[in-house]
């Protein structure tokens, strides 16, 4: 018994149009796939790789013998990245501490954003320097390495300011 062409015909293109439907899906989650995690300018931002710059670094000059502060920017134009600690010649014992509430807390790290900055200014987040070797003055640059995740160390000569010194950064 033979069907009618109409029904063979639409049967055939229900296939058709089946794989044809599912091919198009296919090649849609491939695109979306491939887009996933690109920036604006079609590079992938998440798995780049940070691309860090360190500037306003200062201190300004301690008035104890035994602790000091530090401020910089961190800018990053590349993927994520943590900042996990932080040494000098200055002392063995350099700290880093966030303002919350008005409180100083301790940190382990620090994180980096991706197409972004981290700050640490006055008022915020900081360094801290105890048991110095010695009292910096103004004039003077203590040497500071930031050590970071995925990047590796960032030296950082930071310059030792006036203790009234305000940075027109916001620092």
């Amino acid at each position: 018994m033979s069907r009618p062409a109409s029904r063979r015909t639409g049967r055939r293109t229900g296939r058709r149009t089946g794989r044809r439907a599912g091919l198009i899906a296919a090649c849609s989650l491939v695109a979306a796939g491939t887009l996933t995690g690109c920036g604006t300018d079609g590079s992938s931002s998440s798995s780049s790789a940070p691309e860090l710059k360190v500037t306003g670094a200062y201190m300004p000059a301690p008035s104890m013998d035994t602790m000091a502060a530090g401020f910089f920017t961190v800018t990053n134009s590349g993927g994520a990245d943590t900042l996990t600690s932080v040494s000098s010649d200055l002392s063995d014992d350099v700290t880093m501490h966030a303002t919350v509430g008005g409180a100083m807390e301790e940190r382990k790290s620090f994180a980096v954003p991706a197409e972004g900055t981290l700050d640490f200014a006055s008022g915020g987040n900081h360094l801290m320097f105890a048991k110095l070797t010695h009292k910096p003055g103004p004039g003077e640059k203590v040497s500071v390495e930031l050590h970071f995740a995925k990047s590796g160390t960032v030296r950082v000569s930071m310059p030792v300011k006036p203790a009234t010194y305000s940075p027109k950064t916001g620092h």
